[in-house]
C-alpha cells in the first residue's frame, strides 16, 4: 500500500510506547488530542473509508451526506448514473453547499454567494464572473473530488490518489466474507431500510475494538439473552460452545465467526425452520412463494453467523452495518444501519426491522448496553496513565492463518489486527 508524503511526527515516534509488542495500549491512545489529529491525517486521509451503500443513492440525482474522517462529504449519483464523493465545501468561502441529509437534486448551490455545482462537483455558474478576470477557470474551482470505488454495493472513498485499488485493500478473504454477508438479500439485492444514529463520548478506537469482542457478550448482553427463546439462546451461547474463531484478515480487517453453521446462508437449507420464524414462513407460503424460496428468505432474515470488521470505520455485524465517524478525541458518532431485501416480500423486511429494533434500536436490548460500557471505558481512562489497556487475550494460543493469526472465539485477535494496521499507518 502506498500513502501520501508523510509529515514530521516527533511526538509520536515511539509507537511501541502507544501500542506495545505484547499488545498493551497506552491510555493516551484514547485521550491525546494531538494524536487524534495525526490519526485523522495519517489514517482517515490516506486509506479507503466507507461512505455509503449504493441503495442510499439509487437514482440519478440522488445524494446523501457522509464523512471521511472529520471532513464532510456528499455522495451523489450524476445524470449518467456515476457515483461521486465530494467535499461539502464551496470553493469560494468554504460554506457547505448541502445541509439536507439525503434526497434528490439537479445541482448544489452555495447559500452564501450563489456558486452552483453539478452532481459531479463541477462548477457550473457563479454570479458576476467577470470580476475575477479572464484567467479565472471554472474547471479548477469545482468541489474537491475523492477517489471512489465500490464493492457489493458498499461505497468507499479516499483522498489518497496513489492508494491501491479497493479490492486489493480488502483482499480476497474479506471479499469472500462480504459476498457471504450479502446473501442476507435472500436472492434479492440488499438495500438500506433505515438506521439508528447516536453519539458516544468515547474515542473511535474503543468502538473499533468492540465488533470482534465476543468476550463481553454474555456479560453486557445478558438482558438480551434473557429475551430469547431457548433455541435462539442456545445458538448465541457461542462462548461456552467454543466452535467459533477470530481471524486477522490483513490490512487491519478481521472476522469473528460466532455461529459457523450460519457462515453460508445458502448451505443446508433443508434444516428445520426455527420456531421463531414459522409464522413468517407460513405468511410467505400464503403469498405464493415456493418452499425452496421460503427457506432461503427465512434463513436470510435471521442474519449471518459472523461479524466482519473493516479498518478503519465499518463493520458487517450479524444482520446490520455499523459505521463509526470520529468527531473528537473523546466523541464518536455511530450509525447502525438496518438492511433488507430490495423487491423482496414486505413480511421479510418487516421481520428484519423488528430484529433490528430488538437489538440495535434505542429501546433495544443490545446497543444501549454497548454504548454505556463504551462511555465507561472512556471515563475510566482518567484512572491513571500508568495503567495500560490490555488487548492480549488469547495471544498465547493463536495459530497461524493465511494472512494473520487465528484465535479462540473470545480472543482479542481482531483488536490486535486493527492496532497492527494502526501502527503501520501511523509510522509513515
Amino acid at each position: 500500500m502506498s500513502y501520501a508524503s508523510p509529515q514530521t511526527m516527533p511526538k509520536f515516534s515511539d509507537l511501541d510506547a502507544l501500542y506495545s509488542p505484547d499488545a498493551k495500549v497506552a491510555t493516551s491512545m484514547y485521550e491525546d488530542p494531538d494524536l487524534f489529529k495525526e490519526e485523522m491525517e495519517r489514517i482517515f486521509h490516506r486509506t479507503w473509508v466507507w461512505v455509503a451503500h449504493e441503495s442510499e443513492v439509487p437514482d440519478k440525482g440522488s445524494f446523501k451526506l457522509s464523512h471521511v474522517g472529520l471532513e464532510p462529504v456528499i455522495v451523489a449519483r450524476d445524470r449518467k448514473g456515476v457515483l461521486h464523493v465530494m467535499v461539502n465545501r464551496c470553493r469560494h468561502r468554504a460554506a457547505t453547499v448541502c445541509e439536507v441529509k439525503k434526497g434528490k437534486t439537479s445541482s448544489f448551490q452555495c447559500p452564501y454567494h450563489g456558486w452552483g455545482y453539478g452532481l459531479d462537483g463541477s462548477l457550473r455558474a457563479l454570479p458576476y464572473p467577470e470580476q475575477y478576470g479572464d484567467d479565472f477557470s471554472k474547471e479548477q474551482h469545482g468541489l474537491k473530488r475523492l477517489r471512489t470505488e465500490s464493492y457489493q454495493g458498499m461505497v468507499f472513498a479516499t483522498f489518497n490518489e496513489d492508494i491501491e485499488p479497493l479490492t486489493d485493500f480488502l483482499g480476497p478473504k474479506v471479499c469472500r466474507y462480504i459476498d457471504l454477508f450479502m446473501k442476507q438479500g435472500g436472492g434479492f439485492p440488499v438495500k438500506v431500510l433505515g438506521e439508528h444514529q447516536f453519539t458516544v463520548p468515547m474515542n473511535w478506537k474503543v468502538q473499533l475494538e468492540n465488533t470482534t469482542d465476543a468476550y463481553h457478550f454474555p456479560v453486557v448482553h445478558k438482558s438480551f439473552m434473557q429475551t430469547l427463546d431457548g433455541a435462539t439462546e442456545d445458538m448465541f451461547d457461542f462462548l461456552d460452545k467454543g466452535k467459533g474463531w477470530v481471524e486477522d484478515l490483513g490490512n487491519g480487517h478481521s472476522v469473528m465467526m460466532m455461529i459457523p453453521e450460519l457462515e453460508d446462508l445458502d448451505a443446508n437449507l433443508d434444516q428445520p425452520i426455527p420456531e421463531r420464524f414459522e409464522g413468517l414462513a407460513e405468511e410467505l407460503r400464503g403469498e405464493g412463494y415456493p418452499e425452496d424460496q421460503v427457506r432461503k428468505i427465512v434463513r436470510a432474515v435471521g442474519g449471518a453467523g459472523f461479524n466482519l470488521n473493516l479498518f478503519p470505520n465499518v463493520s458487517f455485524s450479524l444482520a446490520f452495518f455499523r459505521v463509526l465517524t470520529p468527531v473528537a478525541v473523546d466523541r464518536t458518532d455511530i450509525r447502525h444501519i438496518a438492511i433488507g431485501m430490495e423487491g423482496g416480500p414486505a413480511a421479510a423486511n418487516r421481520a428484519r426491522i423488528r430484529l433490528h429494533e430488538h437489538f440495535q434500536g434505542p429501546m433495544g436490548f443490545g446497543s444501549p448496553d454497548d454504548a454505556e460500557v463504551w462511555e465507561r471505558v472512556q471515563r475510566g481512562t482518567k484512572g491513571g496513565e500508568d495503567l495500560p489497556i490490555l488487548v492480549n487475550r488469547g495471544i498465547v494460543d493463536e495459530e497461524p492463518g493465511e494472512l494473520g493469526p487465528r484465535g479462540h472465539i473470545s480472543a482479542e485477535t481482531g483488536m490486535r489486527a486493527a492496532y497492527k494496521m494502526w501502527k503501520r499507518m501511523m509510522s509513515v
